[in-house]
């Protein structure tokens, strides 16, 4: 079963995110003319193409509409080169209240929707699927595993899978996805199980916790899945290829879409690249901003004055203290000097007697040399001439 992504942002419910890529030739010019034509019937109210050098790998579009209840709509679409040369396109639209499927698909305010446009390839799994058409699974059970395993894990794009229990006519093989909700449509890849496939469906898919009923459908959870998500709540038990319209199917699809998800990979920086890097402003949006921006850098430049005179006061108040400190200090008098004698306190008759001791000892010292130079002064003393044993003469 899927496991839990409480800890990844949800994706609001006001957002609209889809993922694909262009297969055809020159998608600047296609996209510009389409929605340049969209424009100028009406239908789109403005769009822009962000400035970008000839060579860049990526490149911006932007666009704005209203539904017909009125409620604004922004739409960013990113244009950048993928792998084999393929033109990889991310589209997210955020409107100002929750997001109703029946509303037009951002997917065609940018690209036209017409059966021979290549913009409706599916990214992620890497197989040759498309939004607007039927994906029969490979005959290849390896390759069948691999289509759906990467199909689970979608994070972009709902998958489903259908059953077929018996070989539909012409109307049976015409695609389920056109019966679908506008903002449902862009964004779900079908896929058709042959008669003689359910049981390798069902084992490729026994990792996701799903199973497909024979006849029926059931949407894979993806990845991240819904929070709860059950394959039970999710599978339909029949769905008739008659060209009918399979209600059942389209109530499972469209509650799998306003479930609680978190973002996909990859959809956290395109979403913070519509809300923080949009540039087709009205008149309105414009001076708006301008003053959000006066405001920020007021309340940046108060911010500094306000530290600015902290530090000032808390100089000056460092200042006053060090001088008064000085002023009290010179203010002290004189320590008196220590007396070079100290009478010694009485000790115990064993310190006395040791200190008499010591003094008589220092006395005796010091009159010792005395008492020999008092002797020679008394006796004389022999110098150098008296060598020779010569008596003094009176």
């Amino acid at each position: 079963m899927p496991t839990s992504t409480s800890a990844r942002p949800m994706t609001p419910p006001t957002v609209w995110l889809a993922r694909g890529h262009y297969a055809g030739p020159a998608p600047e010019d296609v996209l510009r003319r389409h929605v340049q034509q969209l424009k100028d019937r009406g239908v789109i109210r403005d769009w822009l193409e962000l400035p970008a050098a000839e060579d860049a790998p990526e490149r911006v579009y932007e666009a704005r509409w209203e539904t017909g209840e009125a409620v604004t709509v922004r739409a960013r679409l990113s244009l950048a080169r993928g792998r084999a040369g393929q033109r990889e396109w991310v589209l997210a639209a955020e409107a100002e209240a929750v997001w109703d499927p029946r509303w037009p698909s951002p997917v065609s305010m940018f690209w036209p929707d017409e059966p021979d446009a290549t913009w409706d390839h599916e990214a992620e799994t890497g197989a040759e699927l498309r939004f607007r058409d039927v994906n029969p699974l490979p005959p290849d059970d390896k390759e069948l595993r691999r289509v759906l395993r990467d199909a689970a894990r979608s994070g972009w794009s709902v998958h489903f899978v259908v059953h077929e229990a018996m070989t539909p006519d012409a109307r049976g093989r015409l695609p389920l996805a056109r019966l679908l909700p506008p903002g449902l449509r862009h964004r779900v890849v079908e896929h058709r199980a042959a008669p003689h496939q359910l049981r390798a469906v069902n084992w490729a898919l026994r990792d996701s916790g799903v199973q497909v009923p024979r006849g029926g459908a059931v949407v894979l959870p993806g990845a991240p899945a819904p929070e709860g998500y059950d394959g039970d709540a999710f599978a339909v038990r029949s769905v008739f290829l008659d060209g009918s319209e399979p209600a059942e199917l389209i109530e499972a699809l469209s509650r799998f879409a306003a479930s609680a998800r978190a973002l996909p990979d990859g959809a956290e920086a395109v979403l913070t690249a519509l809300r923080e890097d949009w540039h087709l402003l009205t008149l309105e949006e414009e001076l708006a901003r301008e003053r959000a921006l006066v405001k920020m850098y007021a309340e940046a430049l108060e911010a500094m004055t306000r530290s600015r005179d902290l530090y000032r006061e808390a100089a000056e108040r460092a200042h006053e203290a060090l001088t008064a400190y000085r002023e009290s200090a010179a203010a002290l008098p004189e320590p008196p000097a220590r007396e070079q004698a100290q009478e010694a306190p009485a000790g115990s008759p064993l310190q006395q007697l040791t200190r008499t001791l010591e003094r008589l000892k220092v006395g005796g010292r010091a009159r010792r040399p005395r008492e020999e130079q008092a002797f020679g002064a008394g006796h004389g003393q022999n110098g150098p001439g008296d060598a020779d044993g010569d008596a003094p003469t009176d």
